[in-house]
């Protein structure tokens, strides 16, 4: 127990200014010589006789040089707990060095000023010189949204950020913690905006500056193409505004520009923290292993002590398959900041990359808990629902993500197969004509189509030969070859609606090219057999010549009847379809594991963020 002594009753000597030693510790506060300024706060704090504002700059730079404890033990001791400046600065403190009840306990005691009478005895204590009650009420709720974050209780740390904001609009901290860390919904972002009491603050065109730089910070949904608002138009080539217009390119899967746009921003700010992390999404999304190794080195020798150098190696890793890797350093920098979401879909998908859906998903869990306004993680969790065998929660969480991100082509995917398994092709056609609509119109600003879009075309094809769609499944499948040429299922699935069309010569290319990558494909070699037997059946044997002769064959060696005119194959005997084909439909899509990133791994993380659809399989259904 420390003692708490009474303020000395001594006074300086008239002809000393202490003044003029004031101005010294604030000009040492100013120019980072804390050490300096420490030293002459202390020989003031004596000769005043301990004068509380004097006190509080002494505790001031005894925090600067981060001798945290010393700080708290100064304030106490000279009973300025009662001041409300002063004690906020005590509980600073003690968050600092990780005493989370007691920094929350003085916060506590700070709102409803019923402190204990063992800590402080008084009225509260007015100190002109340091107290700025609007900036203090700022201070105390932000703090207590940092503890309450740092606690895992998300909801009360947002509340408490609002709150600040509400008591200080210029607060862009609590803009960043509520909007970086996906606390709050679209809508509860565009709330909070409109309830920012501005007019109190500043003059209208002052608030108009402020509200829009606000909102380049929220609905990370919405069009990436919007126009920056006049009263900010000096501000593009601003590294906050590329940056912000970065993470809505990533968001809406426009990874290509959204990677031209961080280049820009790092050529300027090589280390700006908020860019960086989209940028190494991007790295993951565009698979950059090389670049992403040198980012990633680069931030380790600098930043040793940032998860966000660590989440960059572990990125690299998970890039190039080592995922056991990949989850040691990611599971460090999950461990140096707790509410890094990216890090944590990172490692969700380390586990996901080998099937391990438990631990995938218990990691994908915890990141939505952290983001509750991203849609990532919630595609992650359905994701590995629906590798599970666990279609109804899969669906469940993807109507969840699709509520937060409507303009998601992955999410669309992933909705569709779900539609597609249940048998509901109108609606899963639906779905996956949006998402190719949405992926088209990304590719022609970033003229071109990413490969792994490849798959949406793919299924979308299925779908539509269950409808009976062949002309539009054909045209699908070859725009899926044109993305990603040489796959051996796309070839079978392509010469299956040929064959249910009648043309069988085109189908027969299209199954030789699959088993020419293939060898072993089991679909083509089947479907081959059987559209060589209905080709056989209606192609005459001679082509070009009708008057040549019939071949008479010796008697013994054919029978006594020569005539073969009537045979024909028994598949001949009614047209091609799904069924006698092989006695089942072929081209069910199947959910598995995505290789993007995400938010996110923002997506980041980026995002990264769907499913892939793999090889065809037979199933038991008619189309």
């Amino acid at each position: 127990m420390t003692e708490e002594v009474e303020p000395m009753p001594t006074s300086p000597p008239e002809s000393l200014d202490l003044d003029k030693f004031r101005k010294v510790v604030r000009s040492s506060i100013e120019r980072h010589h804390y050490r300096t300024a420490m030293f002459w706060a202390d020989k003031v704090v004596s000769l005043s006789g301990g004068a509380a504002a004097d006190v509080y700059w002494l505790a001031q730079t005894y925090y600067l040089t981060k001798q945290y404890h010393r700080a708290i033990v100064l304030l106490t001791t000279h009973k300025l707990l009662r001041n409300l400046t002063c004690r906020y600065l005590v509980a600073l403190c003690h968050y600092e060095v990780g005493e989370y009840p007691s920094a929350l306990n003085i916060l506590e005691h700070n709102d409803n000023n019923n402190m204990s009478p063992s800590k402080v005895k008084g009225e509260p204590l007015s100190v002109p010189e340091i107290d700025d009650v609007m900036s203090t009420t700022c201070s105390t709720h932000l703090l207590k949204g940092y503890i309450y974050e740092a606690t895992d209780n998300r909801a009360l740390a947002a509340e408490s950020f609002q709150v600040a904001l509400q008591a200080d609009p210029m607060c862009c901290e609590a803009i960043h913690a509520l909007t970086q860390h996906h606390m709050l919904t679209a809508k509860e972002e565009q709330d909070l905006l409109s309830s920012v009491p501005l007019s109190g603050w500043c003059s209208e065109p002052e608030g108009a500056v402020v509200r829009a730089v606000y909102q380049t910070r929220t609905n990370k949904y919405c069009s990436p193409n919007q126009t920056i608002p006049q009263p900010v138009a000096a501000l593009g080539t601003n590294a906050d505004f590329l940056t912000a217009q970065a993470e809505k390119l990533y968001y809406n899967c426009n990874f290509s520009q959204c990677y031209r746009l961080t280049q820009e921003v790092l050529k300027k700010d090589p280390y700006h923290t908020e860019c960086l992390p989209i940028h190494i999404s991007c790295l993951v999304e565009l698979k950059q292993a090389n670049t992403l190794f040198l980012l990633a080195h680069k931030l380790v020798d600098l930043y040793p002590e940032s998860a966000l150098a660590w989440f960059a190696v572990g990125c690299y890793y998970y890039l190039i398959g080592k995922n056991e890797q990949a989850r040691r350093y990611l599971s460090k920098a999950t461990t140096l900041d707790r509410v890094f979401g990216p890090a944590w879909i990172a490692y969700g998908h380390s586990f996901a990359a080998e099937n391990e859906h438990d631990q995938a998903m218990a990691a994908y869990f915890k990141a939505a808990q952290l983001m509750k306004g991203c849609h990532l993680p919630l595609l992650y969790i359905g994701m590995e629902y629906g590798l599970t065998n666990n279609p109804k929660f899969a669906e469940k969480f993807f109507r969840e993500a699709l509520e937060i991100a409507p303009s998601d082509p992955f999410v669309l995917h992933e909705l569709g197969v779900v539609a597609f398994s249940n048998q509901e092709y109108g609606v899963a056609e639906t779905y996956m004509r949006k998402a190719v609509a949405l992926v088209e119109e990304g590719g022609v600003a970033a003229a071109v189509v990413p490969e792994k879009w490849s798959a949406l075309h793919n299924n979308l094809a299925h779908t539509c030969r269950k409808l009976a769609k062949y002309e539009e499944a054909i045209h699908f499948h070859q725009q899926a070859l044109r993305l990603c040429p040489g796959v051996a299922s796309t070839y079978s699935a392509l010469g299956l609606v040929q064959a249910l069309v009648g043309d069988y010569e085109a189908a027969v290319v299209s199954l030789h090219k699959a088993l020419s990558l293939h060898r072993d494909h089991t679909t083509a070699t089947t479907l081959l057999n059987t559209v060589m037997e209905q080709l056989t059946a209606q192609t005459p044997t001679f082509q070009g010549d009708d008057n040549v002769p019939p071949l008479d064959l010796p008697s013994e060696l054919v029978g006594t009847d020569t005539n073969t005119s009537d045979l024909t194959p028994a598949s001949a005997e009614e047209p091609l379809s799904d069924t006698n084909l092989l006695g089942s439909s072929i081209g069910q899509p199947m959910m598995h594991s995505s290789d993007v990133a995400g938010d996110s791994l923002s997506h980041s993380e980026s995002q990264s963020s769907a499913l892939i659809i793999e090889d065809m399989v037979m199933d038991d259904q008619s189309p």
